[in-house]
Order: C-alpha cells, then sequence, then structure tokens
C-alpha cells in the first residue's frame, strides 16, 4: 500500500498556507516570518497552532478563527493547486500494481475535500484518514496506524510519503518506510526525524528505484 500525505505531499499548499496564517494573525498582532511557521505550524493540527501561540482565546473564538482561516485559504488556493510533479503517473503505476492507496491528513475535513476534488483526486483514494477525526493527530503514530488498518496491510508493507517533521515521526513510528517530500522542509530536516529516502518530488529518480526495490517481491510475476 501507498499512504500519502496531503498538504505539502500531493500538492504545495505550504506558500498559500503561510500567507493566510500571516493576514490571520495581523489581526491579532502577531507577525511571522517564514523560519517561525516553519517550526510552528508545519503538520500540526490548527487547534494546536491557535492554543500555543494564542492561549487567551476561548475554544469558540478558537474555533471561530480556525474555520475563517481554512475559508480564505480554499479561496486563495481554488485557482492555484497543482499535483506536485510525478504524482499523476505514480498513482497510475500504483493502480497498475494492485497497490491499495491512502490519504492521512491533519487537514481539516473541508480542506481535504476540496483539495482532492481540485486535483480531480476526490474518488482515487479508498479511505481519507482525518486526524482531526481520531483521539490524537501527527506526530503521534494514530493516524497512520489507522490508516494501515482500513486498508488490511501491515506497516511492512506500505511506504508513506510525508513533507513534514510531523508527519514523518507519525508513519516512522507506525513502522512504515517513510519517503521525504523536500517541498517544505530541507533534507537534512526530514533525514534527521526518520525518512529512509528524501525527494524532490514524484518524479525523482531515487522514488523509482525505492519502488522497485520495495515491492519487487510483491509484484513480481509468480514463476
Amino acid at each position: 500500500a501507498l499512504l500519502f500525505d496531503l498538504d505539502g505531499t500531493l500538492t504545495n499548499t505550504d506558500p498559500v498556507h503561510f500567507a493566510t496564517w500571516q493576514d490571520v494573525l495581523k489581526n491579532h498582532g502577531m507577525e511571522i516570518d517564514r523560519e517561525f511557521y516553519d517550526q510552528h505550524f508545519s503538520g500540526r493540527l490548527n487547534a494546536a497552532i491557535v492554543q500555543n501561540l494564542l492561549p487567551h482565546l476561548s475554544p469558540e473564538a478558537g474555533r471561530q478563527l480556525s474555520s475563517d482561516k481554512e475559508a480564505k485559504f480554499r479561496r486563495r488556493a481554488a485557482s492555484n493547486l497543482q499535483p506536485l510533479p510525478g504524482l499523476t503517473a505514480l498513482l497510475a503505476w500504483a493502480n497498475a500494481q494492485n497497490l491499495r492507496q491512502a490519504v492521512v491528513t491533519n487537514a481539516p475535513a473541508e480542506n481535504a475535500e476540496f483539495m482532492l476534488r481540485v486535483l480531480g483526486l476526490e474518488s482515487h483514494f479508498e479511505t481519507v484518514v482525518l486526524a482531526e477525526s481520531l483521539e490524537r493527530g501527527k506526530p503521534d503514530p494514530l493516524p497512520y496506524q489507522v490508516g494501515l488498518e482500513r486498508l488490511g496491510v501491515s506497516a511492512k508493507s506500505a511506504i508513506a510519503f510525508e513533507d513534514s517533521p510531523s508527519g514523518i515521526r507519525s508513519a516512522v513510528s507506525a513502522g512504515i518506510l517513510t519517503v521525504g517530500i523536500a517541498s517544505t522542509h530541507s533534507s537534512d530536516e526530514l533525514y534527521a526525524v526518520g525518512a529512509t529516502v528524501v525527494i524532490v518530488d514524484f518524479a525523482d529518480p531515487a522514488l523509482d528505484e525505492l519502488l522497485k526495490f520495495s515491492f519487487k517481491h510483491a509484484i513480481a510475476p509468480a514463476e
């Protein structure tokens, strides 16, 4: 099976998220730069972000801020989302090999539905695991454990694709070989938290070599 993160993995949404958070937080007297964003936002649930940065907000106000931010994100991203290079070919290859496929994301449900629809992938994946509906999100391994359970596969027969340290920690802790996508963080950062291989995008030749090696026995015709 192949399990994919969504933001920054299937499509590079990070620039849009960053700009949107900048605008939203200005209204609360906060100025953030890219370094601060990478350290405190990437791969985390909105509830945790708001609680850490704006602890004075009531739970209701925090949820409203998060909802407003994501609505602004969707408006900005509607005409800007493109699949990461090589994704379409990878998904076609996975279908040809009868590999099961899932999305495992910390994104809110509305965002996940929106992004998959814009990318034309709303009916492609067998399941979409939404961390916000679970007891714990990434970096906890639970979202990926749920993904494996829903697909009916073991961690040893799966590969995960992640762009954030938080997501890589989640997948690695679930026992899954994890490929880092260096769309939002440096290769060094992703290797440091457990990525087996780091690639620029899905067209990277290193991915082709890894897939051929990893699934050699699983997809080879019986002799």
